[in-house]
This record gives structure tokens, sequence and C-alpha cells, in this order.
């Protein structure tokens, strides 16, 4: 019994340390943001040689929101002999398909892709397949509920102009942000996930993360690396290690702003992070120790890696850590009411992925000038608990097609706006 004890009050200690490291991180990278010199990306490039670019939009059941995105990208202020488009229909049964060809019938750089006949479908496999017909050295991916503004596609182009840049992000806006209270919380996690966390990483030399949409990455370079893991929910978050395991940098374009559409009902919600949990924590397991014994990467870097790659197993590593209290205390070696207030407001403090901590999000809205919206934070404390509980199943999912090797489904997130492009 001794020995037990011992073990459950080690547990306690280590993850009061874990907790701590996380806040120090998530502190650095605050600081780093309001009082560093802040690292651009390629934007004062000037260049009149562009490459080709292939702009690939997966699209399930998209007859909602896949008219206004090839709108969007038809605008393009990009050379129309340097680009095309192609939207890759994956297994739709509703009007994607007919609008899809509609749009090519019109427009010759609309080159649409049917998947009817393959057994697999989701974003992974619709992405290699698409590549095989892309005629641009640089690939392009927009998710079908984004708006790209006119300039994105020169912005994210001109990174690509250093060699050495192997894929680049640009930085997501909620665009249905006042439609719910859920949205308005997204709003803010997503400031301090991007606002913050991603460009403070990028401005320390460390490790950006390419999110799988609003961004690209070097076609051939990819295709290298057997492209996309079919196998792997978080497809976007694989490619950010594969990338930098081979030597290659991820860029971060603050400015690149794209418009995307949050999720308006819980429910949603919560089966988008705990796909996004089981997919994160399916790459912590595959790259943890290929990251650590790479030679391209440096100790910061590594010590970067490990935390980004760990941060979507915090959540049960809490859990965990509620229940070694609730034994501590049956077995009267704790107070129940004092010890686990510590752990939830450690947990509440540093929260999770993207979903970066308070003084991010503040710092975030200073940022952007919204500084109305810093009176929601006090109530990410809901989304807290919310999260916490479905990315610790999402953590047991992974667990478990770890071990099975059974195939990942690809659950689709449902979408709010209306045809005419108006939200509910």
């Amino acid at each position: 019994m001794e020995v037990v004890l011992i073990i459950l009050k080690v547990y306690l200690v280590v993850l009061a340390f874990i907790m701590l490291v996380y806040t120090i991180r998530h502190f650095v990278f605050t600081m780093n943001r309001l009082l560093s010199e802040q690292r651009i990306y390629y934007q004062d490039i000037l260049d009149t040689e562009l490459p080709f670019v292939s702009v690939l939009v997966p699209m399930h059941n998209e007859e909602q929101v896949a008219a206004q995105c090839l709108e969007q990208l038809l605008k393009a202020d990009y050379d129309r002999n340097r680009y095309e488009i192609i939207p890759i229909n994956d297994h739709s049964t509703d009007h994607t398909k007919e609008i899809i060809n509609s749009y090519a019938a019109k427009y010759p750089i609309v080159k649409p892709i049917h998947r009817t006949a393959e057994r697999e479908r989701g974003k992974p496999v619709a992405l290699n397949h698409g590549m095989r017909f892309a005629n641009g050295e640089i690939i392009v991916v927009f998710d079908a509920d984004y708006l790209p503004p006119k300039g994105i596609l020169k912005e994210i182009a001109i990174s690509f102009k250093d060699p050495h840049v192997g894929a680049v992000m640009g930085r997501v806006v909620p665009i249905n942000t006042e439609k719910k209270f859920l949205t308005r919380l997204l709003d803010l996690e997503r400031t301090g996930g991007y606002q913050v966390d991603q460009q403070a990483r990028y401005n320390l030399k460390l490790l950006p993360q390419y999110g799988g949409t609003v961004g690209g990455f070097r076609k051939k370079e990819v295709l290298a690396l057997g492209g996309f893991d079919r196998n792997v929910l978080a497809e976007d978050t694989d490619l950010t290690f594969r990338l930098a395991l081979n030597g290659y940098k991820v860029v971060y374009a603050n400015r690149v702003e794209c418009y995307e559409e949050v999720p308006e009902e819980w429910a949603i919600r919560a089966r988008q992070i705990r796909r996004w949990s089981q997919g994160h924590n399916t790459v912590f397991f595959k790259q943890f120790f290929p990251m650590l014994a790479s030679k391209h990467l440096t100790l910061r870097e590594k010590i970067d890696g490990v935390l980004l790659l760990a941060i979507y197993a915090i959540p049960m590593i809490l859990l965990l850590g509620l229940m070694d209290s609730l034994v501590l205390f049956f077995l009267g070696e704790m107070e129940l009411l004092s010890n686990t207030l510590v752990l939830l407001m450690l947990g509440a403090y540093n929260t999770f992925g993207n979903f970066a901590p308070f003084f991010q999000v503040g710092t975030g809205c200073l940022l952007d000038g919204a500084n109305k919206r810093i009176l929601l934070i006090p109530f990410l404390l809901f989304s807290f608990f919310f999260n916490t509980w479905h990315i610790s199943r999402g953590f047991i999912d992974a667990i478990i097609g770890s071990v099975s090797g059974k195939k990942k489904k690809w659950i689709k997130t449902k979408r709010f706006r209306q045809k005419e492009g108006k939200t509910k």
C-alpha cells in the first residue's frame, strides 16, 4: 500500500510540473508577442515570376458552401494562366457535383475531380488523389466553407521563393462570430491560438503548425514523403512534423487571413474536437521518437515539438489526476476539495491546443483592437470542462485505433451557412 500511495502522490507532483511547464510556455509566447520584435514572413518580396499554383478544395456534401468558395477563388488577384482550381467531389450525395460542373463549364481553370468509384473517402485520400492531377508546383488547400480573399494566393505563393520553405500557413478568422455564444467563444480561442501562439512560435524559430487549410506546400516534396497518411485524421499536424524531420521550414503568415464558418452547435463542436484529438494524438504516437532522433531539429525545436505533440494528451492526464485525488481522499491522504480545485484551476488556467490560456486570448484581442471581446474571457471556463471531456475521448480513440489498427473514419463538420450566403 505504501508503494501505491507514493506512486499516486508522485503522479500529482509530476502533473503539477507539466502544467507549470505549459504555463511558462504560454507566458513566454505572450510576452514575445507583446514586447519582442515580430518576425515577418515574405510579404515584402516583389516578384513577377510567381509559381504555378494548384488550389485543391476537398468537398463532401458541400452544396451549401461550394459556390461561394469557388466564386471567391475565381476573383483571386493572380495571373489566370498561373493557377488552377481543383474542387474534389469526394462521394457527395447532394448537389455538390452539379454545382462544381456548372463552374467548370463556364471557367476553364476550374478542373473538377469526382471521386465516386473509390472505396475510401476523407480529406487525406482526397488530397492525395487531387495531387496526382495537379499541374502546379505549389499546392494551396482550402476547406469548402472558407472564403479566401483576393490576394491570398499571391501572399501564400511568395513564401516559396525561399527553397527551404516546405509549407506556409495563414490565419483562420471565424466569419459567423456573432451568431451564437459558442461561436463567440471559438473566436476567442482562434484569436489566442493564431494571433499569439502561432506567431510567437514563428518569431522564436520553433515549430509553427501547418493547419491543413489556408495554406500551401510543395507538391514534389510532399509526394516524395508519400503524400498524406490516410490513417491519420490530423493530416496537417502529421505533415508539419514530416516536413520538419526532413529539413523543411513551416512559415506562419499572420497577415494572410481567411474566413471560416465555426460550428454553431455544441454537439457538432464536440465531434470536431474529438476528431482533432484523435488525429493529433495519433501523430504524437507516430512522430515522438523520430522527432527526438532528428538531425534537422535543434534542441529548442525538439522541446517545442514535444510540447506541441503532447498538448491534446493533457486533458486525459488531468482527468487521471482528478481520479488520483479521489483515490487519495478515500484513503485519507488528501483534502478532496482543496486539491481538486487546484487541479481544475491549473487546467482551466492553461487550457489546451489552440484553445489558448486567458492571457494569450486577452493579448490577441488587444492586438486585434477588439477590446470588448475580453469581457467574454471568464466564460472560457465553461468550454474548458467541455473540451477536457471530448478531447479525452479523442485520446482514448487514438489509443484504441493505434492498438487495433482499425482504419480511421472521417466525419465531416456540419455546415450552417445557407446557400444564398447567409447564416442561420
